[in-house]
């Protein structure tokens, strides 16, 4: 076991000095291509060095590259135009310095190819060490390019971060350089058309992981406000610079809003619809020259159902109000969201205070506000008291805001005879309800119910309702146990009398006669 050990130690020993070695050999092989020309082959050692297995070996030679391309950038020594192919570069009529600046171009090239390669490696060090490289080498290409054409309309953008596997943490990583307005701008473009290649090549299906990612990326997209704000870039243009898109805050909303709608005219995965509809009104609306255009995106949310049929409706509330967008279907989707679901679902709370929203206007028709007073009524027969606390108070505030409904509480109800409800629950639309027809019995009916918290509630509507309205904000979030917890330190303030006499032993009362004589009556 001994040998064994030290056979271990030895191999690690061993294995923690080829590391070092190869990254002193990377070092020096770097400040000899600097140094001199005649060292250029060594190049392959380092990209080779690039492909390596080990982690560490494989930070060192990103370090390596980084180090060296930044300074043949900077000193010219990268052939600038449209590159020729390797094998023409030998036969053609080159001075012996242009041949050199092509082969180190393709050397350049290479590179990022195995950069961009490992902005999917297993390591986080190596995605990182790699992103930020590339984008080192985006900023010196920005100052010393390598095209004939106007840098300022083109940006190398690594677009293997937004892939089909998980990458949220580096994309993390890169937010600090989306807060650069040209990144901004040049990301927000390449986004929406490699968005737009890849739906349309798998046919708008979900692609969960890839979509994931491109939302991410979005959301940590922060928008400026005022044109006066665009001063942080990665490369500063100092020619043309009032020409340059980048710089222009109509262009950055303009690419803002292509990328959205263009991201979001796709088929979601279910749980980014949720996702999307709560930054929506702060986050996105804003930006868009015209909001109207989210109407696709949120119609086809609501057809999701649950949570995210509310915040869809959400979504087209704000859009009516700030927006004078005109939704005629907006309270009728509204109206088949009252399903008996809504009392024991987790967003009850937020349903019924978003509803309360939709509902506050004066302006409602008369029908309108009697319909979803009615439909509630029905619901309450079967909801639970903890829901009911809630619901009924809602109910009434509704019909004080709108007097014309009065006429369902005086009007002489089921509760008090036989008689037929024109109300019809199944209809969808509350315009061919009859719900004006008809009446609260429900609500009368409630006042006999188990729960003497709700047959209290329910007796609001036995005496003329006042003006001002109930606060059920606190009764949003109350739950069965709360209610139950509640009932419990009530009565257990409340001294109860009780009468008998106790047992001292198992067979003997305290009166003198047997436990199990009592019981058979021998007194």
């Amino acid at each position: 076991m001994a040998a064994s050990k030290r056979s271990n130690m030895s191999s690690e020993n061993s294995t923690e000095d080829g590391l070092k070695a190869n990254k002193a050999d990377i070092s020096s092989k770097v400040d000899l291509l600097i140094q001199s020309r005649k060292h250029a082959n060594d190049v392959f050692d380092i990209l080779e060095y690039l492909q390596s297995e080990k982690e560490k070996i494989v930070v060192s030679a990103i370090n390596a590259c980084c180090k060296l391309f930044c300074t043949l950038l900077e000193r010219a020594d990268l052939f600038v135009g449209q590159l020729p192919k390797e094998e023409e570069m030998l036969i053609g009529d080159h001075s012996a310095d242009e041949k050199y600046r092509m082969f180190m171009r393709h050397r350049y090239n290479s590179c990022l190819d195995l950069l961009l390669e490992h902005i999917s490696h297993d390591s986080y060090q190596i995605k990182e060490s790699a992103l930020c490289t590339l984008m080192k080498f985006a900023s010196m290409e920005g100052k010393f390019p390598l095209q004939d054409l106007d840098w300022s309309e083109h940006y190398s953008f690594p677009r293997e971060i937004i892939q089909e596997e998980d990458m949220a943490l580096l994309i993390s990583r890169f937010q600090e350089y989306l807060e650069m307005e040209d990144v901004r701008y040049y990301v927000m473009s390449a986004i929406r058309e490699n968005v737009a290649r890849v739906m349309d090549k798998n046919k708008g299906v979900v692609i969960p992981v890839y979509q994931n990612n491109v939302f991410t990326l979005l959301s940590n997209i922060s928008m400026p406000s005022q044109e006066s704000e665009l001063t942080n870039y990665l490369v500063k243009q100092e020619a043309k610079h009032e020409d340059w898109k980048a710089a222009k805050l109509k262009e950055h909303k303009r690419a803002f809003e292509r990328l959205w709608l263009g991201f979001l005219k796709y088929k979601l995965p279910s749980s980014m619809y949720k996702m999307v509809l709560v930054i929506l009104h702060d986050s996105i609306l804003p930006h868009i020259s015209n909001p109207t255009l989210m109407i696709d995106f949120l119609t086809a949310a609501y057809d999701v159902g649950g949570a995210i049929s509310l915040l869809a409706l959400n979504g087209l509330f704000v859009l009516i109000h700030q927006h004078n967008l005109d939704y005629p279907d907006f309270y009728k989707k509204l109206y088949n969201l009252l399903e008996p679901s809504v009392f024991h679902v987790k967003y009850r709370a937020r349903f019924f205070h978003l509803a309360n929203i939709f509902l506050s206007s004066t302006h409602l028709p008369v029908y309108l506000v009697a319909a979803f007073a009615k439909r509630l009524s029905r619901l309450a027969l079967t909801a639970p008291p903890a829901a009911l606390l809630m619901v009924l108070p809602f109910i009434c505030n509704l019909i004080r805001r709108h007097p014309a409904c009065r006429v369902l509480i005086h009007r002489p109800s089921a509760a008090d005879q036989a008689c037929d409800d024109p109300y019809m629950m199944e209809e969808e639309d509350p315009a061919r309800c009859h719900a004006l027809e008809s009446s609260l019995w429900e609500l009368q009916t409630l006042q006999n119910h188990y729960h003497p918290d709700v047959a209290k509630a329910a007796m609001a509507i036995n005496k003329p309702l006042s003006q001002k309205e109930d606060d059920f904000k606190e009764l949003l979030e109350l739950s069965t146990y709360e209610m139950m917890d509640r009932a419990l330190k009530q009565k257990q303030s409340r001294a109860v009398p009780l009468e008998f006499d106790p047992a001292t032993q198992l067979l003997q009362g305290s009166g003198g006669v047997g436990v199990l004589g009592m019981h058979f009556g021998l007194e």
